[in-house]
Formats: structure tokens, sequence, C-alpha cells
């Protein structure tokens, strides 16, 4: 579930690039101006943070794919509910203090990319759960409807029965459909957490498995 999520975000990232900015660094394998390091703020995540910096100077982050990381799996993947929950509450506090870049007068179509990638990435758990709603309301309206309650069912049940025995079934069919709603559903929390008062000012990598990378 996570290599297909990384594959599909470095895909996009390159997407990005051929057409104006990344919208975001990769934490853990960066490069950047020293002078777009400044400030360097404690209590904000410092990779969104560059990239913004960069494009605030005039500048573009760009994936260079002649650049190669290693991306072991994580070792428990229950613990990726609580990077991810992290992950989504240091970004919503970037954001926040930078409300500036969803004018799109002054950045163009960076903004559209700030609210396509990000904002709408982070929309998604509530607009999920109007698509059940809605759903449910409209099963008397056509075979259709019931169609794609029982689908979005099937997805959520194939998801908890992943959740509930991540090891025994480790087939993508299901690990997709199971990191999907992990996803969303630490998404949720974060807004949750972020709306009482709560902030993630410190970073604890996940644990993740070892792994041997032989020269080329």
């Amino acid at each position: 579930g996570e290599g297909a999520y990384v594959r599909y975000e470095m895909w996009l990232r390159d997407l990005e690039t051929a057409v104006n900015s990344v919208v975001g660094l990769s934490g853990s394998f960066f490069a950047a101006r020293r002078e777009l390091c400044r400030p360097w703020p404690d209590h904000l995540p410092s990779d969104f943070n560059v990239l913004l910096n960069t494009v605030k100077s005039g500048r573009r982050g760009v994936a260079d794919p002649a650049s190669v990381g290693y991306y072991p799996n994580i070792a428990d993947e229950h613990k990726e509910f609580d990077r991810k929950v992290r992950t989504v509450l240091r970004g919503l506090s970037v954001v926040m203090h930078n409300l500036e870049f969803f004018n799109p007068v002054r950045y163009g179509l960076f903004s559209w990319q700030l609210v396509s990638h990000k904002l709408c990435r982070w929309l998604a758990p509530f607009a999920l759960v109007a698509a059940l709603m809605s759903n449910g309301f409209l099963l008397g309206e056509g075979a259709v409807y019931g169609a794609l309650l029982l689908g979005q069912a099937t997805w959520y049940l194939v998801a908890a029965i992943g959740i509930a025995w991540p090891r025994r079934l480790s087939h993508r069919l299901v690990k997709i459909p199971m990191y999907f709603v992990l996803v969303n559903v630490s998404i949720a929390a974060a807004w949750c957490r972020y709306v009482i008062g709560q902030r993630a000012t410190t970073w604890e990598p996940s644990r993740r498995e070892p792994m041997s990378v032989s020269a080329p």
C-alpha cells in the first residue's frame, strides 16, 4: 500500500516539475540553497517550509530523476497511522502560517497546485464521508446507486480485514484499500488535533525494515 502511494506521489512530482514546481519535498532527501533555508522555524516542518521559501523567492522546486533513494517498508504498518497524523498536522501548521500562497494573482499556477495537491488531499476524508452518506440517501433512485454503495462497502470491508490481520493478508488487493483508509482516517485525526490546538513540534521517524543495497 505504501509503495503504491510513493510511486503515485513521485509520478505527481515529475508532472509538477514539467509544468512548474513541486508542491512538497521528501523531508529525508532534499537539497536547497542556503538562503532558502532561512528562516528555519523549529515548530514547522523544514521540507514544506523550504519549498514555500523557494516559491516566494521566485524559484521552483524540482524532482531530479538522477537522484536515487531507497525507501524501505515500515516495520509495523500500524505506525504509519501515527506518522501520517504528524505529517498532516505539521503540514496544516505551515499552510495556516502561509495563507498568502492561495492568492493566484500573486503566485499563479502554484496557488492552484497547492489547493489541488495539498488542500484537496487533506479534505478527502470529509468528501468520502459525504459520498457514502449521499449514496445511502440515493438508494431508491436507481440500481446504479446500490452498486456504488456495494462497491464502497466492499472497499471498506477489505480495508478493515487488512487492518485487523496485516501480516496474514499481504496481497496488494488488500494492502491498497487498507493503506488508503488508514491514510484518510489519519488525515481526519490530524484535522481534529489541529482544531483543538494540538501541534507536532518534534519529529520521530517510523522504524523501517532493514534492507541491503548492492552497488550497480
